[in-house]
């Protein structure tokens, strides 16, 4: 909880990504690829982001979770 309030006022605001990386489909993931297989990282800090090409903007873990859950839902539901 403390952590994340001094991030909030002194961390990295990660501005400066790379240019979205797609990991291999035969190698092991890391966590940020896990969600889209796309990910960007903070040229500053070197903190890793999920990436959407479709929507062309950093993937909210939480969000993506439970998006992913609501279309289970819904197919099985069909």
């Amino acid at each position: 909880m403390f952590s994340r309030l001094l991030d909030v006022f002194f961390g990295c605001w990660h501005n400066n990504l790379s240019f979205p990386m797609t990991a291999k489909s035969g190698k092991r993931r890391i966590a940020a690829a896990s969600l889209t297989g796309t990910y960007v990282v903070c040229l500053d800090c070197g903190k890793e982001f999920g990436y959407d090409w479709r929507e062309m903007k950093i993937v909210d873990e939480n969000a993506a979770a439970a998006s992913a859950v609501r279309d289970l839902a819904t197919k099985e539901a069909a």
